[in-house]
C-alpha cells in the first residue's frame, strides 16, 4: 500500500455531488444509489430501451460493427454535468466516480482480452491535456484487474464534434477517423467512452478493430442517451 493510499483511509474523501463524507470513494452511497442507473429492458447491441431487451430496428436494420454494449446510466441531470466538467473544464477527479459506476455496472459481464479507450487526436489532447476516456478506463482498468490498451489505436483526423449532427453526418464525420497500429489478431475488446448517443464513433472504432483481426469489441460506456421519456 502506498502513502497516497494510507493518507486516503485517514482523510476520508467527500463526495463530489452532495460534499457529504464519502468514505474512500468519490461519490457518497446515498449520492451513488440516486444516479439514473441504466437498467431498463435494452438492445443488447446498442443498449437503447427496447421491449424485452429485443434487439432495436435500427441494430437489425444496420449491424453495428460492435458486439455488445454496456451503458451504466443514463445521460441525464447529474451526468449532463459531470461529464462536461471532467472533458472541457479539467475537473479529472471526477473521473473516478464515472469509473466507479461503469465497473461496478460491468462487473457481471465476461472479462474481454483488454480495455481500449476511445482516442482522442492529438490536436484535442494538447488543448486539454488529458484524454477524459482514457481517464475513465485507467479507473476501469484498475477496479476490475484488466489490461488497459491506449497504443494500438490512435485518431488520425481531427473530426469536428458531433454534438448537433444527424446520423448520417455523424457517419460521415467519423469515416476513416482511426487507425489500429497494435496486434489486436484473436482478441477480446472493450472499448470505453463516457456518452453513447448514435454510437457512430464507437461502430467507426470497433469497424477498424474487426479489420484488423479483433475477434470481439463490445462497448462501455458511462451513459446512454436516451429517447424522451426513456430516462430513469
Amino acid at each position: 500500500m502506498n502513502i497516497r493510499s494510507i493518507f486516503r483511509q485517514l482523510a476520508p474523501s467527500t463526495c463530489l455531488l452532495c460534499g457529504a463524507t464519502s468514505g474512500t470513494g468519490p461519490l457518497c452511497g446515498a449520492c451513488l444509489a440516486d444516479l439514473p442507473w441504466h437498467r431498463q429492458p435494452q438492445c443488447p447491441r446498442c443498449a437503447i430501451p427496447t421491449p424485452d431487451g429485443q434487439v432495436c430496428g435500427a441494430c437489425l436494420k444496420h449491424p453495428p460493427a460492435f458486439d455488445r454494449s454496456r451503458a451504466a446510466l443514463a445521460y441525464a441531470f447529474p451526468l449532463d454535468r459531470l461529464i462536461p466538467h471532467l472533458k472541457y473544464n479539467g475537473r479529472l477527479a471526477i473521473a473516478p466516480a464515472l469509473g466507479e459506476c461503469l465497473a461496478a455496472s460491468v462487473a457481471p459481464r465476461p472479462r474481454p482480452d483488454c480495455l481500449i479507450p476511445m482516442p482522442l487526436h492529438a490536436k484535442r489532447i494538447r488543448e486539454r491535456g488529458f484524454n477524459h476516456a482514457t481517464e475513465i478506463a485507467r479507473d476501469v482498468a484498475k477496479r476490475l484487474d484488466l489490461p488497459l490498451d491506449t497504443d494500438s489505436c490512435r485518431r488520425i483526423r481531427d473530426t469536428p464534434p458531433q454534438m448537433g449532427l444527424k446520423h448520417d453526418a455523424r457517419r460521415r464525420n467519423v469515416r476513416g477517423a482511426f487507425v489500429c497500429a497494435g496486434d489486436v489478431r484473436g482478441r477480446r475488446i472493450a472499448l470505453i467512452d463516457d456518452v453513447m448517443t448514435t454510437g457512430t464513433s464507437l461502430d467507426e472504432l470497433a469497424k477498424t478493430l474487426k479489420q484488423a483481426g479483433a475477434l470481439e469489441v463490445e462497448t462501455w460506456v458511462v451513459a446512454r442517451t436516451l429517447p424522451p421519456g426513456d430516462a430513469a
